[in-house]
């Protein structure tokens, strides 16, 4: 599992490292409509749609008209908001109060609500790649170093449960470890900044210089709380599916979803963030 889980890591490494070296736009817009067809069609698998792949399609092709054809980058801030929302007053009390079941309204409509998060993530992926490919490789950077940072803190330490009927292995201490690396790991980059400028576009360091320590350190520990409801929200569904990846889209590393589910509700917020800035 291991080998099968590095190869695949370097093949996507390979094929997304180039992409975002070279800004080459066109080459992101295949690529990011691509692993947006498959996200959208693992969530519609997880909500157990029997056309899951046929309106995964449609959206897909919605998607790519939308952003990369029509006037949809108008319209950027509407979207970050809206995902901001749903997450706040619909996926959040879910960790709490549970899950529709899976036969119902109350699941068709949570089945079409999550794919909106969604279109959120990727429009902030589009809206953060032409910033710069570096600013948005610094957003996502900060969800990988809380998820490392909650891992081995979890390891050492962890004793109580943060989600035990979500993800057992979660706990609380690992989640404190995880917000102290990105606030140690991003202070770092900030006071290093004026020194090797190719820091100073990262949001971290933008988001600083803009609006000062204590607003960003505020940010930077929502970015982190948001970047673990996320993870438990994407949990939460898998264990109501009875499934334990996705999909096997990503040998070794189960789905696309298993990938970026910490990133859906972090990306739109962190983009909202930077057209404050």
């Amino acid at each position: 599992m291991l080998k099968t889980r590095i190869i695949t890591a370097l093949v996507l490494l390979a094929v997304l490292l180039p992409v975002l070296y070279l800004n080459y736009f066109p080459a992101f817009a295949v690529i990011a409509t691509a692993f947006f067809g498959a996200a959208v069609w693992e969530s519609f698998r997880i909500f157990k749609n029997r056309q899951a792949l046929v309106i995964a399609a449609v959206w897909t092709a919605a998607f790519a008209y939308t952003f990369f054809v029509g006037n949809g980058m108008a319209q950027l801030n509407f979207w970050f908001a809206l995902c901001v929302a749903i997450w706040l007053i619909r996926f959040v009390p879910s960790l709490a109060t549970g899950l529709p079941p899976t036969e119902g309204l109350g699941n068709t409509l949570l089945s079409l609500v999550y794919p909106v998060t969604i279109v959120g993530c990727f429009v902030a992926i589009i809206a953060l790649f032409l910033h710069s490919p570096l600013y948005l490789l610094s957003v996502m950077a900060l969800v990988w170093i809380a998820d490392i940072g909650a891992y081995f803190s979890g390891k050492a330490f962890g004793k109580r449960k943060l989600a035990p009927s979500i993800s057992p292995g979660k706990s609380w201490e690992g989640a404190i470890g995880g917000g102290i690396a990105v606030l140690v790991i991003a202070a770092i980059t900030i006071v290093a900044a004026p020194s090797l400028p190719v820091l100073q576009d990262t949001f971290a360091v933008q988001l600083q210089l803009r609006r000062g320590w204590l607003v960003a350190l505020l940010v930077l520990l929502l970015v982190v709380a948001a970047s673990i409801v996320g993870d438990l929200f994407e949990s939460q569904l898998k264990r109501r599916a009875g499934i334990k990846d996705s999909s096997n889209l990503l040998p070794g590393h189960g789905g696309v979803l298993d990938r970026i589910d910490a990133l859906i509700p972090v990306l739109p917020f962190a983009a909202l963030v930077a057209s404050w800035l």
